[in-house]
């Protein structure tokens, strides 16, 4: 496979319909400039164009979304559409379910059923009338941060093919990257979201825990929207945040103005932010993270802010911890698969899960005790600032192929010391992109706040998308 690029039309003064934002293509609908069917027709030129390349998509449906389209073109020309994201192509990851749809999380052990109705996130985005262009890929049970799965094809990085765009929204952030429209629904356990955001160079909100509700409910799990501007994620959370019963873990209904995201640099001014450079466990932060984050933090100074460095609160025992609880869960569930089955699990994750057979109960104690010793540290460490920013990943993205950056089942989660408190501790925090590698891979910044403060971090995202001083384009067409 080739790695080298050609020019796409998305590097000229036009950009491609598919490359358009939400939000334009909302004043583009409203004005009659732009109708839902050329738009999606676009979006599935670009998927037909990048798919030999990525392998992003699973059930991808043109028929169906051109179909959707002109549902919302209708509505639209009648003066009824249901909101800002009528007519707007998205992808959602295949383990949120959508009715009628089987759901393989990854792997080739699942048995597939239909779904019986759509869950939380997949409904939401259904109300709003957006195009569901495909469903995107993951690995073996959302468990490893890239596009290596049982299931489906590996997935790969827009960029350069070569490099996995991270997981376990792994075809999430490579469809953002590759303009499959503009809107794109993960989900994150331990970095799920900000990992594929920063490698891909996209932007994502990982919220707090309960704001997007989702089912099936789990410990730190969240899902949230993947995109290419701070503007149409906060334009998605005007519909993924809205209320529903079957999350037990969810807010209470807020009324919340996203629209108020945009707002100026000065925004900043003024706002004491900590500055986190060693997670305290897991790898070192590569040379070129460090400055592209070091960098970002003067821009925040330029701007106004209070700039503090803190000291790691995460340690290797609070990330081992999770390790092996996450081990045990992973067996527990093997263990009920038929041999069959199991004998089709990722070899990696077979040899992860069943590293836990030995571990007594008192150990599988102490590790779940650390979900909490990790989320009591985190809040303490973040208590003197209203933001905190850190690297999202220490490390630069791995080989396509690689299951993780250590490509070792025994240190399999040392690249997110910095993603999965924040899980844990239920803050919001996001990806935005703060610079590129000397070989022109994206770099990703982690924005984190105080808890329900989503809105908050959307807006200091805004000010940095601003501030920033990049002029990349995105990935273009690689050679067949």
């Amino acid at each position: 496979m080739s790695d080298a690029p050609v020019p796409s039309s998305s590097s000229s003064d036009a950009p491609l319909l598919s490359d358009l934002s939400a939000q334009e293509l909302a004043a583009a609908y409203r004005e009659k400039k732009l109708s839902p069917v050329e738009v999606t027709q676009a979006v599935i030129a670009q998927i037909e164009r990048w798919e030999p390349h990525l392998q992003a998509t699973w059930l991808f449906r043109p028929e169906a979304a051109l179909a959707q389209a002109r549902a919302s073109e209708a509505r639209w020309q009648r003066g009824d559409a249901f909101g800002p994201l009528d007519g707007v192509p998205a992808t959602i990851k295949e383990n949120i379910a959508t009715r009628g749809d089987p759901m393989p999380a990854g792997t080739a052990a699942v048995d597939l059923k239909p779904a019986t109705a759509d869950a939380p996130p997949a409904a939401r985005l259904k109300e709003a009338g957006t195009v569901i262009v495909s469903k995107t890929t993951m690995p073996d049970y959302g468990m490893l941060s890239s596009g290596l799965s049982s299931f489906h094809t590996l997935a790969r990085n827009p960029w350069n093919l070569s490099r996995t765009p991270g997981g376990s929204s792994a075809g999430a952030g490579a469809a953002a990257a590759a303009g499959y429209g503009p809107l794109h629904l993960g989900t994150d356990i331990g970095g799920s979201l900000r990992l594929p955001a920063s490698w891909c160079g996209i932007f994502t909100l990982k919220p707090s825990l309960g704001r997007i509700p989702i089912d099936p409910p789990y410990m730190g799990r969240a899902a949230g929207p993947m995109t290419r501007t701070v503007g149409d994620a906060a334009l998605m959370m005007q519909a993924l945040s809205k209320p529903d019963a079957r999350d037990s873990m969810s807010l209470p209904a807020q009324e919340i103005d996203w629209s108020s995201f945009d707002v100026s640099p000065d925004h900043l001014r003024g706002l004491r932010i900590g500055l986190l450079l060693d997670a305290g466990c897991g790898l070192a932060v590569e040379p070129e993270i460090q400055t592209a984050v070091e960098h970002a933090a003067r821009l925040f100074e330029k701007a106004g802010a209070v700039v503090e460095v803190m000291q790691p609160f995460m340690s290797q025992a609070m990330l081992d911890g999770m390790d092996h609880l996450w081990r045990m869960r992973s067996l527990v569930d093997m263990k009920a698969l038929r041999p069959d089955q199991r004998a089709k699990v990722l070899p990696y994750i077979r040899e992860w899960a069943e590293s836990a057979a030995e571990f007594s109960g008192e150990h599988v104690f102490r590790s779940f005790s650390q979900f909490h010793a990790t989320r009591v540290a985190a809040v303490q460490a973040c208590s003197r600032f209203d933001y905190v920013i850190s690297p999202v990943s220490p490390n630069m993205p791995a080989a396509a192929e690689a299951p993780s950056p250590t490509n070792d089942p025994l240190r399999p989660l040392e690249h997110i010391g910095f993603t999965v408190p924040f899980n844990m501790s239920e803050q919001p925090a996001s990806s935005i992109n703060c610079g590129y590698s000397a070989d022109g891979l994206p770099i990703g910044l982690q924005i984190a706040g105080q808890r329900f403060d989503d809105l908050g971090v959307l807006r200091v995202s805004r000010a940095f998308e601003q501030i920033r001083e990049l002029q990349r384009p995105w990935p273009v067409v690689p050679v067949r």
